[in-house]
């Protein structure tokens, strides 16, 4: 072979980071080093492998073509280097990405359960909502991903981790509290805070109120569950959250769950991978354990 695992590193951290010089800063080698090796691989293989842009560097469809395979061979030389100094079978670096309800209530368990039985597996994680969890993937961010609801990305391939359910909530102290049902039309009247288009919560509710609210009043639009909780809380406004976000709120008094027959909020949590990603190990194990986790604790009711 003419090309080195060293030259795939750095065209691997070249397409994950957009640029020659962060990618010299990942690796730890000097900007000229990472641009020479850069350019011997593009030479051997007789191909560009990147499009130019100034300092910014996209993949052809050449290098598009060759990252899943570089990947793989950069993790079975790290898998053989981890094996002679008597570490587990199953080790080496994975990136997560998860929506929020996942890396709040699932993520922790699962990455507790892996240091438990294989401690030489690394992850590292990312943070986002459902569609940027998605953008993630197909971008090499993240190797594997827990979204919420659906994707129909012919691209990526899903496997479901557990099932859950959106519920509306009030305060306590909010007149629709005191109700044993609430109707779609005074849903339409109520001031609401709820997360950001994308989000996978925000695209279940949408669909589930398509054709049956007209005008929903969306006072405010927010990233992070925690700030609409609050506000729920301390305010006047409804919001739509998962049952696992608010259901310690809910046994405590602070938050109501609305009853509304007319919504049905069923939702899955799942996990995605690229599809052109051969098959990897660390993967099988940290979906297998995700799901043996789900089921033997109970996570989401």
């Amino acid at each position: 072979m003419r090309y080195s695992l060293k030259q795939l590193a750095v065209f691997d951290a070249v397409a994950t980071t957009g640029s020659v010089s962060q990618a010299a800063e990942m690796l730890s080698l000097t900007q000229s080093a990472t641009s020479m090796s850069l350019a011997q691989l593009e030479k051997m293989l007789g191909r560009m492998l990147f499009d130019r842009h100034g300092k910014k560097m996209s993949l052809t469809h050449w290098g598009i073509w060759l990252r899943p395979k570089a990947k793989r061979l950069i993790h079975d030389a790290k898998q053989i280097e981890l094996g002679f100094y008597d570490q587990h079978l199953i080790s080496g670096e994975i990136s997560l990405g998860a929506s929020q309800t996942g890396a709040e209530h699932l993520v922790p368990n699962i990455i507790s359960n892996i240091d438990a039985d294989f401690p030489e597996i690394r992850i590292s994680l990312g943070v986002k909502n459902t569609t940027g969890i998605i953008d993630g993937v197909l971008d090499y961010k993240y190797d594997l991903g827990i979204i919420e609801g659906r994707c129909d990305d012919s691209r990526i391939h899903q496997e479901e981790l557990c099932r859950d359910h959106l519920i509306i909530v009030a305060a306590a102290h909010h007149p629709y509290a005191r109700h044993d049902k609430v109707s779609l039309a005074q849903l339409a009247q109520a001031r609401w805070v709820l997360r950001e288009s994308g989000a996978g919560t925000r695209t279940i509710f949408d669909s589930a109120i398509y054709g049956k609210i007209a005008d929903l009043d969306v006072w405010r639009e927010y990233e992070h569950v925690p700030v609409l909780r609050t506000l729920v809380t301390q305010g006047q406004y409804l919001s739509c959250l998962p049952y696992l976000d608010v259901v310690k709120y809910i046994e405590r008094g602070e938050l109501v769950a609305l009853n509304v027959p007319e919504l049905n909020m069923e939702r899955t949590l799942s996990f995605i991978w690229r599809a052109s990603m051969e098959q990897n190990p660390i993967i099988d194990c940290i979906k297998k354990e995700g799901i043996r986790m789900v089921k033997s604790q109970n996570v989401v009711r």
